[in-house]
C-alpha cells in the first residue's frame, strides 16, 4: 500500500514539474491529438486529393497561412457553405482570398532634407 501511495505522489510531482517547464501533460497531448485528427478528417471530407496535396505543400512553406486556410475551410464546412469537395482550382481561389485579407500594406516614405552646399549660399 505504501508503494502505491509513493507511486501516486511521484506521478503527481512529475506532472507538476512538467507543468512548470511548460511541457504539455498527457491529457493536453491527447486533446491536441484529438483536435488534429478531427481537423484532418474534416479536411479529408472537404478537399479532393490534389487540393489536399497543395495545402500540405503550403503548410511546409507558410504554416500560418495554411492554418488560416484550414480554419476557413473548417468553418465553411461546419456552417454547410460548401457544396461538395473543393478542387485544386477552388483551393487556389480561397488562397487568393486569404492572401488579400492578410496582405500587409507596406509603404516607404522618404524624408528628403535639403542641405545647404557652398554653391547654394546666398550672395548678398
Amino acid at each position: 500500500m505504501a508503494d502505491e501511495e509513493l507511486e501516486a505522489i511521484r506521478r503527481q510531482r512529475m506532472a507538476e514539474l512538467q507543468a512548470k517547464r511548460g511541457e504539455p501533460s498527457s491529457d493536453q497531448q491527447e486533446a491536441n491529438q484529438r483536435e488534429t485528427e478531427m481537423r484532418n478528417s474534416i479536411l479529408a471530407q472537404v478537399l479532393d486529393q490534389s487540393a489536399r496535396a497543395r495545402l500540405s505543400n503550403l503548410a511546409l512553406v507558410k504554416p500560418d497561412k495554411a492554418k488560416a486556410v484550414e480554419n476557413y475551410l473548417i468553418q465553411m464546412a461546419r456552417f454547410g457553405q460548401l457544396g461538395g469537395k473543393i478542387t485544386e482550382a477552388g483551393l487556389i481561389e480561397i488562397l487568393e482570398k486569404v492572401s488579400q485579407q492578410t496582405e500587409k500594406k507596406t509603404t516607404v516614405k522618404f524624408n528628403r532634407r535639403r542641405v545647404m552646399d557652398s554653391d547654394d549660399e546666398d550672395d548678398d
